[in-house]
């Protein structure tokens, strides 16, 4: 029997894209946890020596720095995790007051148009006691104020996490705002006609509504905070010390400044492994939520 040629050609257009996608994603997925077993160091070796085969593991979950950047990247995501509370307050405001929706949605989605890179140079300055907020402070008369919290390892996380939120915020009021669209507006009037209160409305109806809404949050946020990078780089440089490292940039820095890809990619490989231990339970928990959804409207 021929083959039609419009059951073909939009098989073959896709042959381009997901040849590119085998090669460059997963053909460098298992390049990486190949190299990661080697004793590669400024340039690739593809000898495994099996004698000493997790070597570079060994050494890695030695190494204080990882031990540092594992415990940002917790910090990191649970003080991230303010972005969709605050995404949701907001979007919550906007959408029970109808006026000027426009300009504040436009308003806190005006970050998203800057890179992390220029977020990072900005919140570097905000926090520059010479120049940003402290310096400001200081000219009021708040003598006392200390608003330097990137030149201190205790507090320089805090100060990358306020920046991510800042960065983040109109993203997740987007999205939430967008499920609070969706619900059918029957639901509100009959909850004012039962005369069910402000904060009974939305613990015990809306927010257990937007479940699938807040577990897509949660994914892109999860997927966001484990390769963070470049806000880092802008802000800190990885400083005071190690005190602000993250996963990404500690790949990154055992590449450019220890000379050693197979230590890295160890690094990296670990780093795959914590984006699949955080990304496909959230991934089947958002499947099986929107199954029981078609189940119920069936």
């Amino acid at each position: 029997m021929a083959i039609r040629w419009s059951w073909a050609s939009p098989r073959l257009a896709l042959v381009p894209a997901v040849s590119v996608t085998l090669v460059a994603f997963f053909g460098a997925i298992l390049w990486t946890i190949w190299v990661s077993f080697t004793r590669s160091r400024r340039f690739p070796e593809y000898a495994i020596d099996f004698d000493d085969l997790t070597r570079q593991y060994d050494r890695l979950f030695g190494d204080n720095a990882w031990a540092t950047s594992l415990e940002n990247v917790v910090i990191l995501a649970l003080g991230s995790g303010l972005a969709i509370v605050f995404g949701f307050i907001l979007a919550a405001m906007i959408e029970r007051e109808k006026r000027g929706e426009g300009f504040f949605r436009t308003l806190f989605l005006y970050p998203l148009a800057v890179s992390f890179i220029v977020t990072g140079l900005v919140w570097r300055w905000l926090f520059n006691p010479d120049l940003g907020i402290e310096n400001f402070l200081h000219q009021l008369g708040w003598e006392s104020a200390d608003f330097n919290w990137l030149g201190d390892r205790r507090t320089a996380m805090y100060g990358v996490i306020l920046a991510s939120i800042w960065h983040g915020l109109g993203f997740y009021m987007a999205l939430m705002l967008a499920g609070l669209k969706s619900i059918n507006t029957e639901i509100w009037s009959a909850a004012r006609l039962d005369g069910v209160s402000f904060w009974r409305l939305y613990a015990e109806i809306i927010i257990p509504m937007l479940k699938f809404t807040f577990l897509t949050c949660a994914i892109l946020l999860s997927l966001g905070v484990v390769k963070t990078y470049d806000i880092v780089l802008a802000m800190t440089g990885g400083g005071p010390g190690t005190s602000t490292w993250t996963p990404a940039y500690f790949v990154v820095n055992s590449f450019q400044s220890r000379g050693n890809i197979g230590f890295a990619s160890a690094a990296a490989v670990m780093m795959l492994v914590m984006t699949l231990v955080i990304f496909l339970p959230l991934v089947l928990i958002t499947a099986w939520q929107a199954r029981r959804r078609e189940a119920r409207v069936q």
